[in-house]
């Protein structure tokens, strides 16, 4: 009899838990979070272009540009910088933030460092099959970049790529 009264506050608990936010709710988060601008450098506005003039020539659509993946992408960047290492480090976390900010249902992302010019990123991407593979996914609708120098001065790039 106990058991059965456990296993009933427990389906209560659970229940309650994961109702307890409405859509609306999260609608209205969601809107808050995407309505921050972000200001692209030229350098970063060039690899988008260049990234969907690529795709279009592939006969694949062209992405999105989306301020919250630039955003995330940013932090990464710019942690990156910082370590003046470049890595995938924290990847779930940039994943699981897009999951919620942007309701992203595949992630996939880019990082380089180095580069001076779009061109020069961009073909190295091409250049290797995994970097490549990400912008030829014809599953993903939206995109972002960031840039960010470490001390010396070198660029550190992360490219964010979403689907919808």
């Amino acid at each position: 009899m106990k058991i059965i009264q456990i296993r009933m506050i427990l389906l209560v608990f659970t229940s309650i838990i994961l109702t307890s936010c409405s859509k609306e709710e999260e609608g209205l988060y969601f809107n808050e979070i995407t309505a921050t601008k972000v200001e692209y450098s030229l350098l970063e506005l060039e690899i988008l272009d260049l990234v969907n003039n690529y795709r279009v020539s592939k006969k694949l659509p062209k992405l999105q540009k989306m301020d919250i993946v630039s955003s995330v992408a940013l932090s990464h960047s710019k942690y990156m910088a910082e370590m003046n290492q470049i890595n995938h480090n924290n990847f779930n976390e940039r994943q699981e933030q897009l999951s919620s900010l942007a309701n992203a249902k595949i992630v996939g992302e880019n990082v380089a460092y180095g580069y001076s010019t779009a061109k020069g990123v961009l073909t190295s991407w091409l250049n290797s099959g995994s970097h490549k593979a990400l912008i030829e996914n014809a599953s993903f609708t939206h995109f972002g970049i960031s840039t960010a120098k470490d001390a010396s001065g070198k660029n550190y790039f992360t490219q964010i790529f979403i689907k919808r």
